[in-house]
């Protein structure tokens, strides 16, 4: 396992004796920051880890992924490198599809599957993408990313309140925004272990039938749970969403 040093895989939270380790995959334009909020809204014997991207933080000496092909390969590397026992892989909107994509390239290539797989506020991916998906756009100026970035939570005060932190979150939007956009679905891509979708009530980016798409994608056990709020929830139901996670529900791993 990695150490918490690591620039890559960051270990949040890290129990001694951990019964299972919960590892996320970011969404467009985020970093780990938003997964540290978890760290004790996860059970006690949960482990938290989280995957940097190139880039941002630890990495940003290195340079961006240039499309989807790159950056899945990076993210498959490093939940591998990361998993040394069971684990539950999640991913948020655009780190939805990640997850999706890591976790069938893990299963195709006979490596670790994670114990469950955790999609929240992303379409399902067989559809490809398209323009409903494509939020916010490349031809978005820097003021509106700036605006959507805000309206949606996604920038601590330090940011908002230092312009050339702006400037360095709008660049790693637009880099984001450039990989997102050239994704393409691997044509009959499924997977075998339990998959949990999760999507706001509120959010008009998610289809209607998206949680049966879904269902097509998942061969083993499935469900579709829908949470307060919109594309990123509500702040509460975001700080304490381990909660709604069935695969770390102590009740539920007892059944196992």
């Amino acid at each position: 396992m990695n150490t918490a040093q690591d620039t890559t895989v960051i270990s949040i939270r890290r129990p001694e004796g951990a019964a299972l380790t919960l590892i996320c995959l970011g969404f467009c334009g985020g970093g780990t920051a938003s997964y540290h909020l978890w760290a004790d809204a996860v059970p006690a014997d949960i482990a938290l880890s989280a995957i940097c991207y190139p880039g941002r933080e630890g990495r940003f000496l290195e340079d961006f992924a240039t499309d989807w092909e790159e950056l899945a390969q990076d993210a498959t590397a490093a939940v591998l490198s990361a998993v040394d026992g069971p684990y539950v892989l999640f991913g948020h909107s655009m780190g939805g599809w990640m997850a999706f994509d890591v976790a069938a390239r893990i299963e195709s290539a006979g490596g670790p599957l994670p114990l469950n797989l955790v999609v929240s506020s992303a379409n399902a991916p067989a559809r490809g993408l398209t323009p409903r998906d494509m939020f916010p756009s490349q031809q978005d100026d820097d003021d509106g990313l700036l605006l959507w970035m805000k309206t949606h939570g996604l920038m601590p005060a330090h940011v908002l309140e230092d312009p050339e932190l702006q400037e360095m979150a709008v660049e790693l939007m637009r880099a984001d925004i450039r990989v997102r956009d050239t994704f393409r679905y691997t044509e009959g891509a499924t997977v075998s272990m339990p998959v949990q979708m999760l999507s706001g009530a509120d959010d008009d980016v998610i289809e209607a039938d998206a949680g049966e798409q879904w269902r097509a994608l998942a061969l083993g056990e499935y469900r579709h749970d829908v949470l307060p709020g919109g594309h990123f929830y509500t702040p509460e139901v975001w700080k304490t969403l381990p909660s709604r996670i069935a695969a770390l529900d102590p009740s539920e791993r007892s059944r196992r």
